[in-house]
């Protein structure tokens, strides 16, 4: 199995839901890999995981703050 190192980044609580978002860098211990975003959403006892690459992570960060800037109280 291969060996992997995270590193934390942030943590959210989201107030209305009550979940919680991690977010930690991956980076797998084998020759060329590339550093992931793993986002972890928390709901209860429920957990929802998954890894983006660098582009996924920028259109995705892209299209949070597109939609937070056009809502009131979003902008920058």
């Amino acid at each position: 199995m291969d060996k992997l190192r995270l590193t934390p980044i942030a943590v959210l609580e989201i107030p209305i839901g009550g979940q919680q978002i991690e977010l930690q860098q991956v980076d797998y211990e084998v020759e060329g890999a590339m550093s992931l975003l793993r986002i972890r959403i928390r709901e209860g006892r429920r957990f929802t995981v998954f890894d983006v690459d660098p582009g996924s992570a920028r259109a995705l960060g892209e299209a949070l703050l597109g939609w937070s800037d056009g809502q009131p109280g979003g902008e920058r």
